[in-house]
């Protein structure tokens, strides 16, 4: 047959349709149970997949309350603790120069931002997390503040 004489042949019988679905996932009980979207017709049916798995801690919450993300200050607490590190190297630099007084004083209030920080955060664990980021975040405080009594040298 050529190909208009299958188009002439399609157009004049319409297509019946089917009694039962093709889709065997129709006819599977564990989907007809499962919460999912009514099917579109009775040849697809879409599966939504469940959210269960998601963690619900990654949704931000609408109490007005600002969220607690304990990575996020750590992080921040990390790059503040870098720019102690610079001032007072830049302090220690410019000792014994006109400049030094200025940058000694920029070097500790760098520091207290830092240790502000840390204290803050540690004021919001408990004492299993405390003792934690103690162990990982405590000898770093105690450098900076050695570093800074060398500025008062």
């Amino acid at each position: 047959m050529s190909r208009i004489s299958i188009c002439k042949s399609l157009l004049r019988t319409p297509f019946s349709k089917q009694s039962k679905p093709i889709s065997s996932l129709l006819s599977n009980p564990y989907v007809s149970k499962s919460p999912i979207s009514p099917p579109v017709s009775k040849f697809h049916t879409y599966i939504i997949p469940q959210t269960s798995s998601i963690s619900r801690t990654h949704f931000r919450k609408f109490s007005g309350e600002p969220s607690f993300d304990q990575n996020k200050e750590i992080d921040e607490i990390n790059l503040k603790f870098a720019d102690a590190r610079e001032e007072i190297e830049l302090a220690l630099e410019s000792k014994e120069t006109v400049y030094f007084d200025e940058e000694a004083e920029t070097a500790r209030e760098a520091v207290q931002v830092v240790l502000d920080k840390f204290d803050g955060l540690m004021a919001k664990l408990d004492e299993k997390e405390k003792g934690v980021l103690q162990r990982s975040m405590g000898l770093k405080m105690e450098q900076l503040k050695a570093e800074l009594a060398q500025l008062n040298e």
